[in-house]
């Protein structure tokens, strides 16, 4: 219980306060039924959390918190964790690819509005007091435009928001031609959120006990995708013909398709013109997902690149089953010059590694 101690310190409040935070206590029990030692980070990101849920809960004005650090480190399991343990109900947890989908959406449909931005906040966010907002990136001038007006409007609102990115406020847009017009943002951050880190020496997705019984973390990483591999995995051929398939106004290819299960090939997702709001759509329809003839991303152009990373973000948020085939190991196939990659090597590691199968010993 040292960990909880040390929170409770960091907290300034007294172990027998009656209105000592959930908090804690439910990162302390998480922890211990989970087989994990929580890092300084963490510990001093919990007494963040437990503090601002004090003031939230006694009506007081709340500070909005951004946990930053290198990939697999626990800031989603800290956000999680919070949400969870969080004791109200007007609370919203929003991945940045979701919600910033939702968000061009609403606004698009409100134009005409004086502030379109307002009203669809006022759709997404009703009764909102408290957003956690998972894995925090900023690659597009468009969108670091609107997240200035985003979280200036938050704040206004008086929503205490989470945030948890791969990046420090200072590294978000790091393209030099925009990086200086993002600085607004990044001054709002440094102004109105409590920037922490979160950073362990340990990969916690690379331990045993990660591996859950996610869908995601039970799904596979098979090469190199032979015939044998395919018959016995249950796996479709590797020339299936395309299929049309329907996703919202589109028409996009895919391979195979059964109830919830659908299979494309890494060419008909990534290669071609898809985006987020497709990936989205189709989690709504299928829960297991086969990727097939994943190549050498070191490759592929960046915006080829980006889009695979985009389609793990999606996959690994949505929890959904994935089966994914290559030629070569992994580690080799995700190397590449995307500066998201290190996330989605992390999620993917994650997945059970099916390897070639030995040869049989030739006949005497």
């Amino acid at each position: 219980m040292a960990a909880l101690s040390l929170i409770r310190r960091l907290l300034g409040k007294k172990t027998d306060a009656p209105d000592a935070s959930p908090i804690p206590a439910f990162f302390q029990q998480k922890a211990e039924q989970q087989g994990y030692t929580l890092s300084a980070g963490q510990t001093r990101a919990i007494a963040a959390l437990a503090r601002e849920t004090q003031h939230l809960l006694a009506g007081q004005p709340t500070r909005s918190l951004y946990l930053y650090g290198p990939v697999g480190r626990g800031k989603s399991w800290l956000l999680d964790g919070f949400f969870q343990a969080l004791p109200i109900t007007e609370k919203q947890r929003v991945h940045f690819h979701d919600f910033f989908a939702r968000l061009h959406r609403g606004m698009f449909t409100h134009r005409e509005q004086d502030d379109a931005l307002a009203v669809t906040l006022d759709e997404l966010l009703t009764d909102c007091r408290v957003l956690c907002f998972d894995e925090f990136h900023v690659h597009d001038i468009g969108d670091a435009m609107l997240i200035t007006r985003l979280f200036k409007a938050l704040f206004q609102r008086g929503v205490l928001v989470l945030v948890t990115s791969n990046y420090a406020p200072q590294g978000l847009l790091p393209n030099p031609l925009y990086h200086e017009r993002f600085k607004p943002v990044i001054d709002l951050i440094d102004a109105r959120m409590e920037v922490l880190e979160v950073s362990s020496p340990q990969d916690f997705r690379s331990l045993p006990q990660a591996q859950s019984a996610q869908r995601f973390t039970s799904g596979q990483y098979v090469w190199p995708g032979t015939a044998r591999q395919r018959e016995a995995l249950g796996l479709p051929a590797a020339d299936c013909p395309p299929q049309p398939l329907a996703v919202g106004n589109r028409t996009l290819i895919c391979r195979h398709r059964a109830g919830r299960s659908i299979a494309f090939t890494f060419s008909d997702l990534c290669e071609q013109l898809t985006a987020v709001m497709d990936y989205l759509l189709l989690c709504q329809d299928y829960d297991h997902w086969v990727i097939d003839g994943l190549p050498q991303l070191a490759d592929c152009p960046i915006a080829v690149q980006q889009r695979f990373i985009n389609l793990v973000d999606v996959l690994y948020d949505r929890d959904k089953h994935l089966i994914l085939i290559g030629a070569q190991p992994l580690a080799i196939a995700l190397g590449g010059q995307a500066i998201d990659l290190a996330r989605t090597a992390s999620r993917l590691g994650q997945l059970q590694q099916a390897d070639p199968q030995p040869a049989p010993d030739p006949v005497s």
